[in-house]
């Protein structure tokens, strides 16, 4: 009998817990890069960086920001070429956020100039992990 109340105050303490907690999603794998980047490619702040309102690609430039620690994991010690691309790329967003461009208003002067750096930078790397099998 002592058993059947521990189960009855047990079950009882479990409906008020709620659901139990998921499990946090991990960061993407280094082979989630090149669907990464075709995704960032299409984006108007890489392709008309002149163009655009600097303050309106904040959000480009964070998702842009992560790149640079994936393609390290990716290329880990046998890819020199792509770590000095991701090293070009995080200089790029480096300027970029320096520069206090997610308040710039307007096109124009050094921020759309980082948005030009930051497109190069992120169309070498682009390159680079186009040209290498994804690992598995």
């Amino acid at each position: 009998m002592g058993g059947a109340l521990l189960v009855l105050v047990l079950s009882g303490c479990g409906n008020e817990a709620g659901p139990a907690p998921r499990p946090q999603a991990g960061e993407p794998g280094p082979d989630a890069l090149p669907t990464k980047l075709d995704a960032l490619t299409a984006d108007q702040c890489y392709a008309s960086p002149r163009t655009q309102l600097p303050k309106g690609c904040e959000k480009y430039v964070t998702e842009v920001a992560n790149v640079p620690g994936a393609a390290r994991k990716r290329a880990g010690d046998r890819d020199p070429q792509l770590v000095a691309e991701a090293a070009k790329l995080e200089q790029a967003v480096g300027s970029f956020r320096g520069a206090g461009c997610t308040t710039v208003p307007a096109p124009g002067g050094d921020c759309s100039q980082a948005l030009v750096d930051i497109a190069g930078a992120l169309a070498g790397l682009k390159k680079q992990v186009d040209a290498r099998p994804t690992s598995g």
